[in-house]
């Protein structure tokens, strides 16, 4: 088996700049690379950056606020959610209040302080947005003739919600927002299908705060009900141990296959990324000790980094979950829950084929063994361990395939989440760590939660000034009235807006700007919301911007746009499955029989492997440069659900594999000769 070679000191000294002020000195390499990956994800998550170290006063004070947020979403869960406006002010209330509280102004600020300016900050931010459930009368009796004080507070709440927005999420989605504000105000000056008749500053105002089009507007709805109860799920599920539960089966069903660890990696990264909701932070969490071992391994640091970044993003494209976009779509393109899990399964099996057989090439090529047996646990062992905490998903996908709500869903999970981790001692959550659940998954919320506020903003606009129709009339004509421009139009859109964006509210802004110009020429309405989410949620690996690689990178201490560039080659099915999807919708298991399924799951692995084989440059054996063309040109053929694609795929692939397979035996017979 193939090793690297020890650490220098000048990666030492590496490793000493990247976590700064902590003296490293006679630490393991793996408390190493977990201190690099803390550094990593603060500085490439912003959630992540939050006030860590406070003083046992303000700590106090913020523990009881968490704790609060999180009793009263699951009490108005279980009793009942109050009106829409009510609440979403009161869930953005707490979200602002601890976003001061947490979060510094300026990068790099202290995170044992709360500054008083944040202190106050908190408390008038609160006040403005405590304002409409304190007048909601009067609000409501009074629509669209509000008064100079109401457009003030107005205006401040906006602000107050963008300062927040840029201490907890980033500038990318900030600036998105300025300007579709900026856009419905200067409508009269805009060119061509842009143009509308503008609106007036106090009209904008007042239509983002006060009604539900805007800050309060069905994202943020969305937030203030199931998303808040998913994420404490996930936190509910981390502290009863199922992420190592996750890693060790990884390790019992990968861990032999050559180059084992990389493919444990992204099978593991699979089925936390689902959960998590975060790319970046799947990508630090895990990668902390996946990366070091892929490169102890024999791999290369930017094909480790880019391994994990990859995997950790495909997890918001695995059902059940998909980081909770798969309530969202549900509820936008009016669908059951069970039709779009159902529907992401065969281009979320391929991707995560297409990453695996990546990893398995890179392997062959490099000449990479598995895991001893001796280090790889059973699975018997496992189950019979910690199988009862996977419980708490069983019963959650169970009970949303019945058509019961997600709220009561994910109320279940959580249920059992406490209850089946009760059943064995060593897994037991004790009181602390219910509280510490109900912190953590409060905290979790804070980011997607202003993300949804943000989206609400563009929806509203968008609402407000016609833009979806019009830049979908712009769009057609653009193209010329043809699919294939448009949806590369709309995948370059979607890729530019779901840069550093939140997985929830990176779906919601691509659903309400691109997926219309796709239902405009005729795409299936579930063809047209997965295309926009796929592209939308693979920016993240996606140069320039690429979050998820640049944080794998710095655990990797690899080049970060190589390291971008590759995680893109190894996610290869996500830039092609989607284009097959929405010229051919039977890949979403719509209109197909169950042997037309069968058919096309076994023909696109297929069609799967011979393209990362060609990109990876090893299909059975070292690949020439023309059969990499004609490797990725039969894949193709067999990824598109047709029947005559599929044969003269297979043919053109059997041909690849008989003369790979001759030159093999006969390259090898003269290493023998050579030899003797």
């Amino acid at each position: 088996m193939k090793l690297s070679k020890p650490r220098s000191q000048k990666t030492s000294k590496q490793n000493k700049d990247m976590i700064s002020n902590i003296d490293i000195t006679g630490l393991s390499e793996e408390e190493i690379a977990r201190l690099e990956a803390e550094a990593a994800l603060q500085k490439y998550d912003k959630e992540s950056s939050y006030r860590n170290n406070l003083k046992k006063v303000p700590n106090t004070i913020v523990s009881i606020i968490l704790i609060s947020f999180s009793l009263f979403q699951l009490g108005t869960s279980i009793l009942g959610v109050l009106p829409a406006q009510l609440q979403r002010s009161y869930h953005l209330a707490f979200v602002i209040a601890l976003v001061y509280l947490l979060y510094p102004a300026r990068k790099g600020g202290r995170k044992d302080i709360i500054p008083w300016y944040d202190v106050v900050l908190a408390i008038i931010s609160t006040g403005l947005i405590l304002y409409i459930p304190y007048n909601y009368r009067y609000l409501m009796a009074n629509m669209g003739n509000y008064r100079p004080i109401e457009f003030i507070i107005a205006v401040a709440g906006i602000l107050a919600v963008m300062e927040a927005c840029r201490r907890v999420v980033g500038i990318p989605i900030l600036a998105v927002v300025c300007a579709f504000i900026a856009y419905a105000y200067f409508g009269p000056y805009m060119p061509g299908f842009l143009w509308h008749g503008g609106y007036s500053i106090t009209r904008i105002a007042n239509y983002l705060f006060y009604t539900t089009e805007g800050v309060f507007g069905t994202p943020l709805g969305v937030s203030a009900t199931y998303i808040f109860l998913f994420i404490l799920f996930g936190a509910f599920l981390e502290k009863t141990g199922v992420g190592k539960l996750f890693i060790d089966l990884s390790n019992a069903i990968a861990g032999k296959a050559p180059g084992g660890p990389a493919k444990v990696a992204v099978i593991a990264s699979a089925l936390e990324g689902t959960v998590s909701g975060s790319s970046v932070a799947n990508t630090v969490g895990s990668g902390s000790f996946t990366i070091p071992t892929m490169k102890k391994l024999g791999y290369k640091p930017e094909f480790a980094a880019a391994v994990e970044a990859a995997a950790s993003t495909g997890g918001q494209i695995m059902p059940p979950i998909m980081g909770a976009a798969a309530f969202l779509m549900a509820d936008i393109i009016g669908v059951g829950y069970s039709k779009v899990v159902v529907s992401a399964i065969i281009p979320a099996v391929l991707y995560f084929a297409g990453v695996l057989i990546s990893v398995h090439v890179e392997a062959k090529k490099i000449g990479l063994r598995g895991m001893d047996a001796a280090d790889i646990p059973s699975i018997k062992t496992i189950m019979l361990e910690r199988g009862h905490l996977l419980l708490a998903l069983v019963v959650m996908i169970t009970v949303l395939s019945m058509n019961f709500s997600p709220i009561f869903a994910a109320l279940a999970a959580i249920a059992t989440s406490i209850v089946s981790s009760s059943l064995r001692k060593n897994t037991r959550l004790k009181f602390q760590d219910i509280i510490d659940a109900l912190q953590n998954g409060a905290r979790s919320i804070l980011g997607v939660a202003i993300a949804c506020a943000m989206a609400g903003i563009i929806v509203g606009v968008v609402g407000l000034t016609g833009l979806g129709l019009n830049l979908a009339n712009g769009l057609v004509e653009l193209a010329g009235g043809k699919l294939l421009p448009m949806l590369f139009f709309t995948m370059i859109s979607s890729l530019i807006l779901g840069m550093g964006v939140p997985t929830t509210a990176n779906y919601l802004i691509t659903s309400t700007i691109c997926a219309p110009a796709l239902l405009k020429m005729g795409v299936p309405i579930m063809a047209a919301h997965m295309f926009v989410f796929y592209f939308g949620i693979i920016a993240d690996i996606t140069p320039p911007v690429a979050l998820a690689a640049m944080a794998g990178s710095a655990i990797a201490k690899s080049d970060p746009f190589k390291t971008g560039i590759t995680a893109t080659r190894i996610a290869i099915a996500a830039f092609i499955v989607p284009y097959i999807f929405a010229l051919n919708p039977q890949m979403l298991m719509i209109d197909v029989t169950a042997i037309g399924i069968i058919q096309i799951l076994v023909t696109s692995l297929v069609g799967m492997y011979a393209i990362s084989g060609a990109l990876g440059g090893y299909f059975l054996y070292h690949v020439y440069w023309y059969e990499r063309i004609i490797l990725i040109v039969a894949g193709l053929m067999l990824i598109y659900p047709e029947l005559i694609t599929d044969i003269v795929g297979l043919i053109i692939i059997s041909i690849i594999g008989v003369l790979q397979t001759t030159r093999k035996k006969r390259e090898l017979q003269k290493e023998k000769g050579t030899t003797i």
